[in-house]
């Protein structure tokens, strides 16, 4: 799932002759190593903390340990799935933490109905947020940043409204449908686990597979000249914040699910937790190169790193946030340093 970007202008020929500039040797060596370094650096260091942590802590290397951090990464990997098409887009998302949380008090609530509405009612709110997102940014030309960071208030305020200022909670009925989504398992791997794997999936296929994702890598590398070339801009940019919206709302429901009931105080600073996956997976932040296969690894990076907090036992939770500040400074720094020296080989 390495998705690579399409060249939105052919560059010119080098001369040939005598006199003609030779490349430098081992030039492309360099940059296919710097390009690999970005998009699978995150795999490399989850790889070795993976090793070293199952070495010092022995109940860390087990099955269930294994399930119990999956099924808690799911939900983050979801939102950080449309989080990644956003940022692709050359945009960023602030909304989708205040979505995911209002996804699950309406899929809760839905749910006395069963499992279809528990699902199609936060998909179309929280579809409809992303909608109103994409047509700001894309056809208003409003800032991601400043019509996002309103939406996150917005939906976090319609949270509260809807639960009279967090005194309701609305929850699951037991043996339904829609809980058995949550709490299920198929091979001792939690069904979330298996529906962020399928979106992984179709997320991976969309971007190297589809003129859709060569489009957003375009857009993203540079949406003037993706104008000049006559691709669809404005459209792009509707679609990926819906799909955003749509994610964060699935996984919200999801959560519901897992936890019986629609949890009004979840989701609070998820969005900066899905912005870390994505730029510590290979992501650039100004948009135009990534992957959702370097999304999933940060992803499982901040989930194993927050797992191995739980297990030194002595640390308070809040240290998770300090080591995945100094993974994203580290991850930023490297790429501005791969990015150069792809441009210099």
């Amino acid at each position: 799932m390495n998705e690579t970007t399409p060249a939105a202008v052919a560059q010119a020929p080098a001369p040939s002759g005598e006199g003609a500039p030779r490349p430098a040797a081992g030039s492309g060596a360099a940059r296919r190593l710097a390009g690999l370094l970005q998009r699978q650096g995150a795999l490399a260091v989850l790889l070795t903390v993976v090793i070293a942590a199952s070495f010092v802590y022995p109940t860390f290397a087990t099955l269930d340990n294994a399930r119990g951090v999956t099924v808690q990464a799911s939900f983050l990997a979801v939102v950080a799935l449309g989080m990644t098409l956003v940022v692709i887009s050359g945009g960023i998302d602030l909304s989708v933490g205040s979505v995911f949380a209002l996804g699950g008090v309406l899929a809760a609530w839905a749910s006395q109905w069963g499992l279809l509405p528990a699902l199609l009612v936060p998909l179309a709110v929280c579809g409809a947020i992303g909608l109103l997102n994409g047509f700001l940014i894309a056809r208003a030309g409003t800032a991601p940043f400043i019509v996002t960071l309103a939406t996150l208030l917005a939906a976090r305020g319609m949270l509260l409204a809807f639960t009279d200022e967090g005194a309701t909670t609305y929850l699951v009925p037991k043996g339904s449908a829609f809980a058995e989504l949550g709490q299920g398992s198929v091979g001792g791997f939690g069904h979330p686990v298996l529906v962020a794997l399928a979106l992984f999936g179709a997320g991976g296929l969309l971007l190297q597979r589809t003129s859709f994702g060569q489009t957003l890598f375009a857009v993203g590398g540079s949406s003037d000249a993706a104008t000049l070339m006559g691709l669809p801009v404005a459209r792009t940019k509707l679609l990926v914040y819906t799909l955003s919206g749509l994610l964060a709302g699935l996984a919200g429901a999801l959560n519901a699910a897992r936890l019986s009931s629609g949890v009004t105080i979840v989701g609070v600073g998820m969005e900066l937790d899905a912005i870390s996956a994505v730029v510590i997976g290979g992501t650039l932040l100004v948009g135009g190169a990534g992957s959702v296969g370097g999304t999933l690894w940060g992803v499982l990076l901040l989930a194993v790193i927050q797992n191995l907090i739980n297990q030194i036992g002595s640390l308070n939770s809040s240290y998770q946030s300090v080591i995945s500040g100094g993974f994203l400074i580290v991850v930023v720094v490297a790429q501005r340093f791969l990015a150069r020296g792809r441009r210099t080989t």
